[in-house]
């Protein structure tokens, strides 16, 4: 494994990161703790040292079930989680916005991870109006004060202009910046990852698998209908467009001999801004599949200035 320094942060995490979306139940599978506990320890092992998770996935499910195997081994882990939201069943949640509501929701995902501290607090997927609210970003200060939270960041929603909230991220105390940004999304090279840039905030790339598009698993045809599964709600002609996307970029960019899903998240983390990606996983394969992108050297014409992992 290979690491980075977050950003404006004293944290250095591993280039893969562990994304946890999946253990609260959208993802079609739904976890027993013996399984995360598993997924978790090989991760480890591999040198895998960051999660990331959020209040909403589940209603502190997904907290609940990493906090069962990161409790006797919490100084292992960078553990970074989101605000913002109330989970209500899959697929339906209500915004939680004002500080006392956040401050609340910290208090529920410290409770469920079994922990004093989280160490990245990020802002979930908020409007430009929600973002700008001074008493909630100073209640927050205040926490970092307390040691409750190590250090701020903003995860940035792929439904509005981003550069906003990126631009200000400085000055509300944030450190770093999650987006989705993946080889079939790259949006975010024109307008996130140049400020990110500019201002040294961490960048770790969300969905960077493209919700498995870029597994390498799916051909064109390939329908997604299971009910907990959050790609059945895509736009089905949209699904069939990104999938031959993805065959014609195996065809084309796939080095011979490379998996794709590694290859994938290897293309994210060359970009000279992105710090690290954070992949869900779902079996062990899919953990060591996904930690081997660390190993892999590509050349992307696209970014002369790429660096070298």
């Amino acid at each position: 494994m290979k690491y980075r320094r977050l950003g404006r942060t004293d944290l250095t995490v591993s280039v893969v990161g562990f994304g946890a979306w999946q253990f609260g139940g959208e993802w079609g599978k739904q976890f027993t703790p013996a399984e995360v506990d598993r997924l978790l320890r090989r991760a480890k092992d591999l040198g895998i040292n960051l999660i990331d998770t959020a209040e909403c996935y589940g209603d502190h499910l997904s907290e609940l079930l990493i906090g069962q195997t990161i409790e006797n081994d919490r100084d292992s882990w960078i553990v970074a989680t989101k605000f913002g939201h109330k989970f209500h069943r899959n697929f339906e949640r209500t915004d939680q916005w004002s500080p006392q509501e956040v401050r609340q929701q910290l208090e529920d995902s410290l409770r469920a991870l079994r922990t004093d501290y989280v160490d990245l607090y990020q802002f979930h997927s908020g409007n430009d109006e929600v973002f700008d609210n001074d008493d909630l970003w100073a209640m927050l200060a205040k926490q970092v004060e307390a040691g409750k939270i190590r250090h701020l960041g903003i995860s940035v929603s792929s439904n509005i202009d981003n550069r906003p909230q990126t631009e200000q991220a400085v000055e509300v105390g944030a450190g770093a910046i999650q987006v989705v940004y993946n080889r079939l999304d790259c949006g975010p090279e024109a307008d996130v990852l140049p400020i990110c840039r500019e201002q040294d905030l961490g960048v770790l790339a969300r969905v960077p698998l493209a919700s498995g598009f870029l597994s390498g698993k799916y051909a064109p045809g390939t329908e997604f209908t299971g009910e907990n599964d959050i790609r059945s709600k895509h736009d089905k002609e949209e699904v069939q467009r990104r999938l031959e996307l993805v065959a014609e970029i195996q065809r084309n960019e796939l080095p011979e001999g490379i998996a794709m899903a590694p290859w994938a998240l290897a293309w994210c983390l060359q970009h000279p801004a992105v710090t690290c990606v954070i992949p869900g996983n779902k079996t062990i394969a899919q953990v060591e599949s996904n930690a081997g992108a660390a190993d892999l050297e590509l050349v992307r014409a696209d970014h002369p200035q790429a660096v070298s992992l």
